[in-house]
């Protein structure tokens, strides 16, 4: 995947398309995450993925896991690297005692959306989520169709 342009100052590396269709996204917060150098230059060469990730909060920290990062090619410690292992994520004291309470009592989750650089930075877009069922997951695609259909009518119409 390349990188592309967003808004300003941001590359979008790696996105998590997949959890847009498995949960309901109901806040998002920016984090930083806590990386070495050649996980950076990894990162920045467009290389990672968020596919099997989630954040889990252990004490009073948050932590991304499952979030795979290739070796760098150039990188001299390339047998001690590992791919998939936690990384930390850096929030303000208040916003992760809010994510611990959230997500203790109603029973939601914590996804990563989506890893970018903004002004130089390594940042994560992580979500507060709810699961979707089965059923609601088949309402949106019907929902997303049926308007596919309605733009391209439209579209005959002009």
């Amino acid at each position: 995947m390349s990188p592309k342009g967003d808004a300003e100052g941001q590359k979008t590396v790696v996105s998590n398309r997949r959890a847009r269709h498995d949960y309901e996204i109901l806040e998002r917060y920016e984090t930083g995450i806590v990386l070495t150098g050649a996980e950076v230059k990894s990162l920045r060469g467009g290389r990672g993925s968020l596919a099997e990730a989630y954040a889990r909060v252990r004490g009073h920290e948050i932590w991304l896991e499952g979030m795979h990062i290739p070796p760098y090619e150039q990188a001299m410690d390339k047998a001690r690297w590992e791919p998939i292992r936690p990384r930390k994520l850096l929030l303000h004291r208040k916003e992760i005692e809010r994510l611990i309470g959230t997500t203790a009592e109603k029973g939601l989750a914590l996804i990563p959306l989506r890893v970018y650089f903004a002004h130089g930075l390594a940042k994560v877009e992580l979500g507060l989520a709810r699961g979707k069922r089965q059923f609601e997951k088949r309402q949106a695609i019907a929902e997303r169709e049926h308007k596919r259909e309605m733009d391209r009518e439209s579209g005959r119409r002009r």
